[in-house]
């Protein structure tokens, strides 16, 4: 099972404070997500082929330990599965103490970048 090891550093942008999610200086639900599909996209690359990508498609995400700012977070992306354009993943967010602040169950999808934008292109006239 291929894996990939991003670290992360909580800074005050990264509060839920800041983002608006919440009114506390801790990690921001939505920041950890965008870690853990950061991680993940950054593992699929193996997977692509030239003027290819990979997008979201589904996210399935627990967070379960609030983090303070200071805090390095290392988040762990695994590829469990491959369906044809579709890349399966669990991610797990773990704090400097080996404590586990997250999970994820995500899938992506491999598309063409090009071709992928110019439908957005064309869809917006």
């Amino acid at each position: 099972m291929k894996t990939l090891t991003q670290q992360f550093s909580v800074t005050t942008a990264h509060t839920a404070r800041t983002l608006g999610s919440g009114s506390l200086d801790v990690l921001a639900t939505p920041m950890m997500i965008a870690w853990m599909e950061n991680t993940a996209m950054n593992l699929a690359g193996d997977e692509l082929n030239e003027g290819e990508t990979t997008v979201g498609i589904s996210i399935h995400a627990e967070h379960t330990k609030a983090s303070a700012i200071g805090e390095t977070i290392a988040c762990t992306a695994s590829l469990t599965a491959v369906d044809g354009r579709k890349l399966s993943f669990n991610i797990e967010c773990r704090d400097s103490g080996d404590n586990v602040i997250g999970t994820a169950s995500h899938d992506r999808f491999v598309v063409n970048a090009e071709r992928f934008m110019s439908k957005l292109q064309t869809s917006g006239k």
